[in-house]
């Protein structure tokens, strides 16, 4: 058996929970958990992951949902703080990886400041599960050689991405939180040169059981967002590489709007 690292207490740990899916987390996150003595978790961790902590340990929910936080981000961290400084050992829940997209670099930032030993244990991030979950790789020698992962939902609720370097040949572009922002997202990358008919795909919750896929074209992620009624947590892949996934694991109403099939 493979003995836990020491979690001592005032320590705060920031655990990547994957992107659902129990069976997806770490053996370290796994460990992180059964030492806890309180948890910090967001609304993307399934509840299974949850109960492999001891019935003993504290449950804080601080999730964010869209238009609905329970906590602002700076009481979040305060928190983190105020509870490691009490002596305890604190796991900071995260869906997929705390450090992408998690908010966990601002996190960590004011415990180190204020003295906290921060652990990081990384999980399995949304982009990995989704492209696993259905079946298509991120990279692949005759579709992409590069994968980038951007955000389309900033910290003021604007979308100012660099859309010509994302707009390059041979690329996956996965971008996190951009349903809300289809339109401009498609017509700016149509803008910059990606051409409309490349293939891309909404993916909705993968590795849950509730999970889905909407391929689509560039050109047509607006009208496949509105024909579905995609809605958060849904991540955005485009590129050629979304022609490879597997074709059984569609679900039927996308045999009905056939140009979205790709």
């Amino acid at each position: 058996m493979l003995t836990p690292s020491p979690f001592p207490p005032g320590c705060v740990a920031l655990v990547g929970a994957g992107p659902g899916d129990p069976e997806l987390l770490t053996l370290k996150a796994l460990h992180r958990l059964q030492q806890a003595e309180v948890i910090v978790y967001d609304n993307l961790v399934a509840p299974e992951i949850l109960a492999f902590a001891p019935s003993t340990a504290e449950r804080i929910y601080v999730g964010k949902a869209a238009g609905n936080h329970t906590l602002p981000q700076e009481e979040i961290s305060q928190l983190l703080l105020e509870l490691a400084l009490a002596g305890r050992r604190v796991v900071r829940l995260k869906g997929g990886d705390p450090f992408v997209f998690g908010r966990g670099g601002e996190e960590m930032e004011l415990l180190l400041e204020n003295g906290i030993p921060v652990d990081i244990v990384p999980g399995i991030t949304a982009a990995l599960g989704a492209a696993a979950a259905f079946g298509f790789p991120l990279t692949h020698r005759e579709h992409a050689q590069s994968c980038v992962f951007v955000t389309g939902h900033l910290k003021d609720h604007t979308i100012d991405l660099n859309w010509a370097a994302l707009a390059q040949p041979k690329q996956t572009v996965v971008i996190y939180m951009g349903v809300k922002g289809l339109e401009i997202i498609s017509e700016q990358l149509q803008a910059a040169g990606l051409p409309g008919d490349t293939p891309a795909a909404l993916i909705y919750k993968a590795t849950w059981p509730q999970q889905r896929i909407y391929p689509s074209r560039l050109n047509l992620l607006p009208e496949t967002a509105r024909k579905f009624a995609v809605k958060p947590p849904t991540l955005l892949v485009i590129g050629s590489v979304v022609g490879l996934l597997d074709k059984e694991k569609l679900p039927p109403p996308l045999q009905e709007f056939s140009p979205c099939l790709l």
